[in-house]
């Protein structure tokens, strides 16, 4: 199956005659994962590019490098660029794509779990702005995505759990009982990540097929990101706390997120206890002081969800069902950090 995937790419390419193909990659993948990659896709006349790793250049600086490489290599309307990287990586190639001559195709090569379940899927592109999450950025699909979990053999550890925070949101958004939390759980992390792969990524591309442009129903994917893209961003900015990956604070909103739903809409505690449980296990418990929750809170008014200066929520309501564009009250939002704490 991951082989057909890159017979596919490969006919795709050739069917669809580019003038030139380009693969762009950070020093990591260009290090450990590109070589796997052109020999499985047998893709031997490409162009290389190579930017900085890590969320501190996802940024317009980075872009303006890319499109001046694609400019002096004379890249056009029918060129291919090819996005092999993680999360950050396939954000930022699929936003150069999309804006370069007013677009060219591109394709997503998640090399991290993270990207597999959940970046490389579902069009959204961009970068960050002013230490703020994905501020600048547009919609737009890539021709394909190649999942194939052998990249991360190439992940240390702690890099490779990262991605685990948007599996255990993606358990709360699934009607299947087979793939809600309490069976996800049961699952070996590491022995049954293909199944994981295709099974917990597809839920992110059902929903974006009902709702493309997050103008609805795809609201619910931010589950646990109104505090955790906060939380992120300040972790950029602050002297104190370190820099943390999306993962790291992507679990924390969703602990935090769900406390809030249990307190304001009975949401059933059990759960939310056995997620702080289960997200220890892999993840660092982070201290924060009441100056910190301050500059969360005061980030949170930048999220892409919010209307008329509300900051709106995706909260779960008592059966587990997702619910958008709920206000939750600052008090509460210090008593979900003072649960998380404990």
């Amino acid at each position: 199956m991951k082989d057909d995937q890159y017979s596919l790419l490969k006919e795709k390419i050739k069917s669809n005659d580019y003038n030139s193909v380009f693969v762009l990659v950070d020093e990591n993948t260009d290090k450990y994962c590109l070589e796997i990659f052109t020999k499985k896709s047998e893709i031997d006349n490409y162009k290389k590019i190579v930017i900085k790793s890590g969320e501190e250049n996802k940024n317009i600086d980075t872009c303006i490098n890319i499109w001046k490489e694609l400019n002096s290599q004379k890249a056009d309307r029918k060129s291919l660029l090819i996005n092999l990287g993680g999360g950050v990586l396939t954000d930022i190639g699929g936003f150069v794509a999309s804006t370069y001559l007013r677009g060219i195709e591109f394709v997503n090569v998640p090399t991290t779990l993270l990207g597999m379940v959940d970046a490389a899927h579902g069009g959204k592109t961009g970068i960050d702005f002013l230490n703020l999450k994905n501020q600048i950025g547009v919609f737009s699909m890539p021709i394909d995505v190649i999942l194939d979990s052998v990249y991360l053999k190439t992940l240390s550890k702690e890099e490779y759990l990262n991605g685990y925070a948007e599996i255990f949101k993606h358990s709360f958004l699934t009607d299947s009982i087979d793939l809600k939390f309490d069976s996800l759980i049961k699952l070996d992390f590491f022995n049954d990540v293909d199944f994981i792969i295709n099974k917990y990524s597809e839920i992110k591309n059902e929903i974006v097929k009902i709702d493309r442009h997050e103008s609805m129903i795809r609201k619910v994917l931010n589950l646990g990101h109104t505090i955790g893209h906060a939380l992120e961003s300040y972790s950029h900015i602050s002297d104190t706390l370190d820099d943390l990956k999306h993962g790291e604070a992507i679990v924390v909103g969703l602990i935090t997120e769900l406390y809030i739903s249990n307190q304001l809409n009975n949401f059933p505690i059990e759960t939310v206890n056995k997620l702080k449980e289960i997200s220890f296990k892999y993840f660092s418990k982070i201290n924060l002081t009441d100056k910190d929750l301050d500059g969360i809170y005061d980030l949170m008014i930048y999220d892409k969800k919010n209307t008329k200066g509300t900051v709106n929520y995706v909260l779960l309501d008592q059966s587990g069902k997702p619910i958008i564009d709920q206000q939750v009250n600052k008090s509460v939002f210090i008593d979900s950090f003072n649960y998380y704490g404990m």
